[in-house]
C-alpha cells in the first residue's frame, strides 16, 4: 500500500501535464517567431524604431502581478483565504493593467508613424507582442475563473492543482514577456 502511494505522489497531475504541453508548444511558436525576426532584419529595408518607454512600465507590473500570484497562492495553501482573495483581485487588476499599457504603447507607436503599412519589422512586432497579449488575456480568463471559486460561497474546495496550474502559466507569460522585450530591445 505504501508503495503505491508513493508511486501515485510521484506522478504529475493531468492538468499540470497538458500545462507543460502546451507551454513547450508556446515556446515553440515565440522561438519561431523570433528566429524569423532575426532571419529578415538582415533584409536592406529593415526598419529599427525605438521601444515605447509604456513598455517598460507595463513589464513592471507583469512582474508585479506574479509577484502577488505568488504570494496568493502561498496565502491558499495556508487557508488564508481574505488575504488569498484580496491578492488574487489585485493580480487580476494588473493583469488587465499590463495589456491597457500595452494597447496604449501600440497607440504611442501608431501615433508615431510606425503602422502595419511602414515595413514588415513593425509588422513581426504588432505580432510577436500581439500573439503575447492574447496569452496574457487567456491568463485574465484563467485569473476570472479562480477568482470566481474564490468568491463563490457554494464552492468550498481547498484543491490547490487548479491555482498551481493556473499560477505556472501566468508566471510563464510573465516570463515570457521580458524575454520578449529584451530580445526587441538587442535584435532592432
Amino acid at each position: 500500500m505504501g508503495t503505491l502511494i508513493m508511486e501515485q505522489r510521484k506522478r504529475i497531475h493531468p492538468h499540470k501535464f497538458t500545462l507543460w504541453v502546451a507551454i513547450a508548444s508556446i515556446v515553440m511558436m515565440f522561438a519561431g517567431f523570433t528566429s524569423a525576426y532575426i532571419v529578415k532584419r538582415n533584409q536592406a529595408n529593415w526598419f529599427t524604431f525605438e521601444i515605447p518607454i509604456i513598455l517598460w512600465y507595463s513589464t513592471a507590473v507583469i512582474v508585479a502581478s506574479s509577484f502577488t500570484l505568488w504570494l496568493a497562492e502561498k496565502k491558499f495553501k495556508k487557508r488564508e483565504m481574505a488575504v488569498y482573495r484580496q491578492l488574487l483581485t489585485v493580480t487580476f487588476l494588473l493583469g488587465i493593467l499590463f495589456v491597457a499599457l500595452q494597447i496604449l504603447g501600440f497607440y504611442t507607436l501608431h501615433k508615431s508613424g510606425l503602422t502595419l503599412q511602414k515595413n514588415v519589422s513593425i509588422s513581426f512586432l504588432y505580432i510577436i507582442v500581439g500573439v503575447h497579449a492574447l496569452h496574457v488575456i487567456g491568463g485574465i480568463i484563467a485569473l476570472v475563473i479562480m477568482f470566481a471559486k474564490a468568491f463563490s460561497s457554494q464552492v468550498r474546495s481547498y484543491n490547490v492543482v487548479p491555482l498551481e496550474v493556473m499560477s505556472t502559466y501566468w508566471h510563464f507569460v510573465d516570463f515570457l514577456w521580458i524575454y520578449l522585450l529584451i530580445f526587441l530591445l538587442m535584435i532592432r
